[in-house]
């Protein structure tokens, strides 16, 4: 497909070239077999050829005198003679490319040889504006994409911040982006006013309205088939592209007004400044259309986020396609935009989360940050691209650059490191702004009367950069210092970049059988600048060593992040510790689901003698979700003694020998006594029955906890943060002139599936020998433009200015080189300009609609995009040349002189062949069968983009013909 596509476009120009070079040369013979007659009628000093000029010998024939055609006929010949004369003329000096001389008594081979010459130059001098457009399609991304912080409510009515772009998307479509495309454009029509003395010339216009036909004409029909099979593009802006379609064809019959209707032949200065005033009234009406102002405020909104991550507003066949898709359209109706913004901001989160939920499902054992980053490349590359996007990749694959994959890659690596060190960076920073902090942590211990000591551990938060001191004792509770612990008080000294301070207690043992008990270590007098935070007085708790214990859960509702993975439970174990002791435990469902959202467990905790705490974990299953909020219950049974404890060594059998004397006990005699003491009334319980009773282990008031699972606060932030930078403005950018160098440098393969989804595996691709070539033909332009300062200066301003001042300069060698080509082969301006200098400006904008049409959602890059270019070009291009040169002449009381001719007959040619291009193309969108303006079924595609050919053949024909008078109109 892609070499049958080529073929045409090289055929068609080689056809053209082959045909137009015969022509001229030609008519050169015949010039100069014909010179020496006509030369006596030139030196007539009653007719001199050279104070007319061929608009007014065209006028002089139009006039016939009193006799009938007698005047005609003179006026006739006068005006032949004259364009036999003009045939043979001499290439006049240029603005800056210098002239190819000498020019007189050039031989046909000569002319060939510098034709051949200057086609090559032209070919160079493409390419390097095509390269320096990269630069400047990039800057232009960087300042469209500069956003400003706002402060949004959200469905609870919480506040959140989010960031969205200041520029609208139409507008810089059809300002910005379309200068961008279209700077060669602009730029050749404005220079070649100044270059010619601010006279009219042919270049410059025809390069607009030939490459108005092209765009219009070549670029649809390219992409109408260039459509995978069975998948359709369809215009999601349908109001803009209506809007940039009527005034792309407006613009060429207001052109064709001013020329031949109002004041033929004469620009004058009202006409000009309405054709560059209407360049921005296309933008505001454009962008009327899209924000649905005036007539469009009384219907409902639909806003969206576009994959870029800019806010805007839907149109209803966007919302349309989104409802195939399983997407949720965000109809506000009458709300503010503010909400519409949190909203939309809201849907790009979903779509962030919704593709890694789809990695996570596809790669179950990587790790949660890889799959981040897989995901940030999925966003950025999956999603709908800006018009400089697709430029600037273009260009690249073909200069030898490569494609914008691996720049997406290591954009998504660098954006999940800023985020993930930002976030770092925000908890350090928060911590140091703290003041001074001292407290216990833990602030509760619970030891066995046993232990013997145990530690006790301080901490210090906040700024540890300075010494700090703080005094600590302990306080009695139910236990006595001296009885049950050894009392301690003393200073804590904590020095530069310390953060922690231990010290030991000890613990009193003894054989008294007692309840538990407690008692405190308080903090007090820090030192200055530091204050005591909660808790500063921490709690110890002594347990009894003597029974089996009560069993309990530490709290009766736990929350815990999605993002865990094993989530310990702890059952603690008081009023007592001795002997082996089985506890059941279990999950219970409830909002959260075992298997989707945890794993259920059930089995026995085994706590051994003196053993105080125990953990069983339960797998938390991570779903990645942006708002989460489940709980599921967790459940300890009756506790029992382990039938292998009771022994002789064990606690009971002390007891029973020290108060029964009976000798030994078996389990179940222990059991059955215990269930006989069960049954006896409270008040006829002896000592011996109560002590049976504690030594039987039992649950405590928490046998039944909740735990929640929530979202990780650590996923939420960074996907906010991630979802914010999803764009490709810092794709397309660079952040020093070492990147750009390194890139210019570099060769890189072109790999064809560079769009497709991030998750497929891509092997490494090795530079094609194509790739080389292509490479260090175009070294010097890329090591020159590397010079260009990074995107990342003044927001992109600085590259935006210097770019635009660099095209500007090889627009003028352009205009020159095609000049001297026309001149050499004696080939019209008119025709250079439609066949060569249209297309050479034109072929970058091939390349990136065919990769837009073929992995964009819609076609607006494909269609709304040619027509908004095709109308800035007039409006900007040829009203900004026109207005310079009318005022310039105003001023010096003359007029500014426009022969309708050529580009007249162009322009009426180009509207009415537009008017059968867009009724083709609106056709295919109303056809049920399609309803698409793109892609298709075979054959309709195909029909549709061979009618569009043939007006691009039968334009570029007709125009050639008609400007070398073969054809009269």
């Amino acid at each position: 497909m892609k070499l049958l596509i080529k073929s045409i476009i090289t055929g068609g120009l080689l056809v053209f070239f082959i045909y137009a070079t015969a022509q001229s040369l030609a008519k050169v013979q015949e010039a100069d077999e014909t010179r020496a007659s006509y030369r006596s009628s030139f030196n007539r000093s009653d007719f001199s050829l050279k104070d007319q000029s061929p608009f007014h010998s065209r006028r002089l024939r139009q006039a016939p005198d009193d006799d009938g055609q007698g005047e005609t006929e003179i006026s006739y010949k006068e005006e032949k003679l004259e364009e036999k004369g003009n045939e043979i003329r001499e290439c006049s000096q240029g603005l800056v490319l210098p002239l190819w001389l000498p020019q007189k008594n050039i031989s046909l081979g000569d002319r060939l040889i510098r034709g051949f010459v200057y086609f090559v130059i032209l070919v160079y001098l493409f390419v390097g504006v095509s390269i320096i457009a990269d630069r400047f399609m990039a800057a232009i991304e960087a300042i469209t994409s500069i956003e400003r912080t706002v402060v949004v409510r959200g469905p609870n009515n919480e506040k959140k911040t989010m960031s969205v772009r200041i520029w609208n998307e139409t507008v810089a479509n059809l300002t910005l982006m379309a200068l961008g495309s279209s700077a060669p454009e602009i730029l050749l029509s404005v220079i070649e006013i100044y270059a010619k003395d601010f006279e009219s010339g042919d270049l410059g216009p025809g390069t607009i309205v030939g490459s108005a036909a092209y765009n219009l004409f070549m670029i649809i029909a390219v992409c109408m088939i260039w459509i995978p099979a069975g998948e359709v593009r369809r215009i999601r802006h349908l109001r803009v592209f209506i809007v940039t379609a009527a005034f792309s064809i407006f613009a060429y019959v207001w052109l064709w007004v001013i020329l031949s209707v109002t004041s033929p032949g004469i620009i004058e200065v009202w006409e000009a400044l309405v054709t560059l005033l209407f360049f921005p009234i296309t933008v505001i009406w454009a962008y009327i259309a899209e924000r649905r102002m005036l007539v469009y405020k009384y219907m409902d909104k639909n806003f969206r986020v576009n994959k870029r991550g800019t806010v805007v507003a839907g149109e209803h066949d966007q919302v349309e396609m989104d409802a195939e898709k399983g997407r949720h359209p965000l109809s506000v109706g009458f709300q503010s935009t503010r909400n519409s913004d949190a909203e939309a901001f809201d849907e790009a989160r979903r779509e962030y989360i919704t593709v890694l939920s789809e990695l996570r499902q596809k790669y179950p054992e990587a790790e949660l940050e890889q799959l981040e980053m897989m995901a940030q490349e999925q966003v950025i590359s999956r999603g709908n691209k800006s018009r400089a996007f697709y430029r600037v990749q273009a260009t690249r694959k073909m200069v030898g650059s490569g494609n914008l994959m691996r720049k997406i890659q290591e954009r998504a690596h660098s954006d999940l490191t800023e985020v993930k060190a930002s976030l770092q960076a925000s908890e350090e920073d928060d911590e140091d702004e703290q003041p001074t902090r001292v407290y216990f942590e833990p602030g509760h211990y619970t030891v066995m009367e046993n232990c013997g000591e145990f530690e006790v551990r301080i901490v210090r938060r906040g700024d540890i950069h300075s010494y700090s001191t703080v005094e600590y004792e302990t306080q009695d509770g139910t236990a006595i210092a001296g009885t049950d612990f050894i009392g301690k008080k003393g200073t804590l000294c904590f020095p530069p970049g310390v953060d922690e301070q231990r010290f030991k207690i000890e613990v009193i043992d003894d054989d008294i059988f007692e309840e538990d008990e407690c008692f405190y270590i308080r903090l007090f007098n820090p030192s200055e600048n530091v204050i005591l935070a909660v808790p500063q007085i921490a709690t110890v708790m002594i347990l009894d060593d003597d029974h089996a214990g009560i069993f309990a859960f530490t709290d009766s509702f736990f929350e815990t992040s999605e993002s865990v993975g094993l989530y310990e439970v702890t059952v603690m174990r008081y009023s007592g510790a001795r002997g082996t002791v089985i506890v059941p435990y279990w999950t219970e469902d409830e909002t959260a689901v075992g298997g989707k959202d945890f794993e259920p467990v059930r089995g026995e905790l085994i706590f051994e003698n003196n053993e105080t705490e125990k953990n069983f974990e339960v797998l938390i299953l991570e779903e990645s979700s942006y708002e989460k909020d489940v709980s599921f219950k967790v459940h300890i049974g009756i506790p029992r003694l382990a039938p292998d404890d009771f022994n002789k060594e064990s606690f009971f059998h002390r007891f029973f020998d020290k108060h029964e004397h009976t000798g030994d006990h078996t389990y179940d005699e222990l059991q059955a006594k215990i269930q006989e003491v069960e049954k006896k009334n409270t008040k006829d319980l002896t000592e011996l029955d109560r002590i049976l009773l504690l030594s039987k282990p039992r649950n405590g008031e928490l046998s039944t906890s909740h735990i929640r699972i929530r979202e990780s606060k650590e996923f939420r932030a960074t996907v906010d943060k991630l979802v914010a930078k999803a764009n490709t403005s810092a794709v397309l950018g660079t952040s020093s002139w070492k990147e750009q160098f390194k890139d210019a440098l570099t060769v890189i393969p072109a790999d064809e599936s560079e769009f497709d989804d991030a998750d497929e595996d891509v092997e490494e691709v090795v530079p094609s020998c194509l790739s080389y070539i292509s490479h260090f033909v175009c070294l010097f332009w890329k090591v020159l433009f590397a010079f260009v300062p990074p995107t990342n200066i003044s927001g992109g301003y600085v590259t935006f200015l210097v770019s635009i001042t660099v095209i500007g300069i090889i627009t003028a060698v352009i205009g020159d080189a095609a000049s001297y080509f026309g001149c050499a082969l004696n080939i019209k301006d008119s025709v250079t300009a439609i066949l060569f200098v249209a297309l050479g400006t034109s072929i970058p904008d091939t390349f990136a609609s065919m990769i837009a049409a073929k992995h964009d959602e819609g076609a607006d890059n494909c269609i709304g995009n040619v027509t908004g270019s095709n109308a800035v070009n007039v409006f900007l291009g040829i009203g900004l040349a026109w207005s310079i040169a009318s005022i310039y002449h105003m001023s010096h009381g003359g007029t500014f002189n426009v022969e309708p001719g050529t580009i007249g007959f162009a322009v009426g040619l180009f509207v009415a062949e537009a008017l059968v291009a867009i009724a083709v193309i609106m056709s295919r969108r109303w056809n049920k069968n399609i309803g698409a303006e793109l892609g298709g079924p075979r054959g309709s595609k195909y029909f549709c983009a061979s009618i569009l050919v043939f007006l691009w053949v039968f334009y570029v024909t007709i125009c050639t013909l008609e400007a070398y008078d073969i054809i009269r109109i």
